[in-house]
C-alpha cells in the first residue's frame, strides 16, 4: 500500500509539472516575451516528448533497443495528413477532423508496429536495433516513392511518377512522392500538444502499474522466469511495442498538421531523429518517465536559447549533454546523488517526527 501511495505521488508530481510548465509558458506568451522563434518550437517540443515517453515503454519497460521509432511517427504523420487532405473540404469541423486523424494515426502506426514487431522480436540487443532501423528507412523510402491522386473516379496510386497516375484534368495530387503532402491543415496547437503529452503519460504511467505492464517488466527482468511462471513472452512484447508504436503515431499527427508542406525526409523521419529520441530517453534515464520530459525539453530548446552565441552554442550543446550523461549514469555521480537524496529524505523524516511528537505533547 504504501509503494502505491509512493507511486501515485511521482505521478501527480509528473502530471504537475507538465501542467505547470504549460501555465507559465502560455503567461509568458501573452506577456510577449516568448519569441516566434520559440513560439514555432512548442508544438515539435510537444510531440518530442511524446516520442521520448512512447519510447521508453520499448527500452525502459520492456528492455529492447528499437532505433525505428520514426519509422512510426512518420506512419502515423502520413497517413492522418492524408486522411486530412481528403475531408479538409467535407469536415467543416476542425476539432472533428483532427481528432479522426488522431486516432487513424495511433491505430495505423499501432497496426504496423504489430506487424513489424511480430518477426523483429524474435531477435535481441544489437541485433533487434539493426532491424529495426532497416524497417524505419523502408517506411520512409516507400513514402518517398508513393503518388496518390485523387478525381471524380476515385483514387490513384503509382510507385513511377505523377504522370502515370492518370489524373483528370481537375484532378488532385495529395501524396507526390518525396515532395510529400503540401497544404495539411495546421490543426496543431501547443494546448493540443500539452493535453497529448498528458494523455500519453496517463496511458504509459497505467501501463506500468498494471498487471500487464507487471509482465512486461518481469520480462525485462529475467525472460527465463517469466516464461517458467507462465507469462506469454511474445504476446506481452507485442504489447508494449505495439503500444509504443502507436503514441509514436500520435506524435506525428501533431507534427504533420503543424507543416505546411509533409516530407519524408530524413531530418525529419531518418535513422538520426530515431538516435535523438533515443538520446532524450537514455539521457533522462531510462524507464524514467519524467527525465524523458526533462531531457526532451532541454536538449530541443538549450541550441535556440544558445544561437546568440553563434560559433560556440554547439559546444555548449555537447558539454550539456556529456555533463547530463554523467551526472546520470557514471557510478560516482550515481553514488553521491543517491547519498545525498537520502540526507534530505532523512531530514524531512526527522522534521516530520519532530512536529508529531510535538503533537503528541501537546495533546497529553
Amino acid at each position: 500500500m504504501k509503494n502505491y501511495l509512493v507511486k501515485q505521488k511521482d505521478n501527480l508530481i509528473t502530471f504537475g509539472m507538465v501542467i505547470g510548465a504549460y501555465i507559465i509558458v502560455e503567461i509568458l506568451m501573452q506577456a510577449g516575451l516568448i519569441s516566434s522563434l520559440l513560439k514555432g518550437l512548442l508544438v515539435p517540443l510537444c510531440a518530442y516528448i511524446i516520442l521520448a515517453v512512447s519510447l521508453n515503454v520499448t527500452v525502459g519497460i520492456l528492455g529492447e533497443l528499437s532505433l525505428g521509432h520514426a519509422g512510426f511517427m512518420c506512419v502515423g504523420a502520413f497517413a492522418s495528413a492524408f486522411f486530412s487532405q481528403l475531408t479538409k473540404n467535407s469536415i467543416s469541423a476542425d476539432w472533428l477532423r483532427f481528432t479522426i486523424a488522431l486516432i487513424i494515426g495511433f491505430v495505423s502506426a499501432g497496426i504496423i508496429g504489430f506487424l513489424i514487431g511480430m518477426p523483429v522480436l524474435r531477435l535481441k540487443g544489437d541485433y533487434l536495433a539493426i532491424v529495426t532501423l532497416a524497417f524505419g528507412e523502408i517506411i520512409k523510402n516507400i513514402i518517398n516513392v508513393l503518388y496518390v491522386g485523387r478525381d471524380s473516379k476515385g483514387l490513384h496510386i503509382s510507385i513511377k511518377d505523377a504522370v502515370s497516375l492518370g489524373l483528370e484534368p481537375d484532378g488532385e495530387i495529395i501524396i507526390n512522392g518525396a515532395q510529400g503532402i503540401t497544404g495539411t491543415p495546421k490543426d496543431s496547437t501547443f494546448t493540443i500538444g500539452v493535453v497529448l503529452i498528458l494523455i500519453t503519460l496517463f496511458i504509459v504511467l497505467n501501463l506500468i502499474k498494471s498487471r500487464d505492464g507487471r509482465a512486461i517488466m518481469s520480462i525485462r527482468d529475467n525472460v527465463i522466469a517469466a516464461e517458467s511462471v507462465g507469462i506469454n513472452i511474445t504476446k506481452y512484447k507485442l504489447l508494449a511495442f505495439s503500444i509504443s508504436a502507436a503514441l509514436a503515431g500520435v506524435a506525428g499527427v501533431l507534427y504533420s498538421h503543424n507543416l505546411n508542406s509533409l516530407m519524408a525526409t530524413p531530418k525529419n523521419f531518418g535513422y538520426n531523429m530515431s538516435i535523438m529520441i533515443l538520446v532524450f530517453v537514455v539521457l533522462g534515464g531510462i524507464g524514467n518517465m519524467r527525465g524523458s520530459i526533462i531531457s526532451a525539453v532541454i536538449l530541443t530548446l538549450l541550441p535556440e536559447l544558445l544561437r546568440g552565441l553563434n560559433d560556440y552554442r554547439m559546444l555548449i550543446y555537447a558539454i550539456v549533454l556529456i555533463v547530463m550523461m554523467l551526472f546520470n549514469w557514471a557510478p560516482a555521480a550515481r553514488e553521491y546523488r543517491d547519498k545525498l537524496l537520502s540526507k534530505i529524505n532523512f531530514g524531512k523524516k526527522k522534521t516530520v517526527e519532530a512536529v508529531e511528537g510535538g503533537n503528541e505533547d501537546g495533546n497529553n
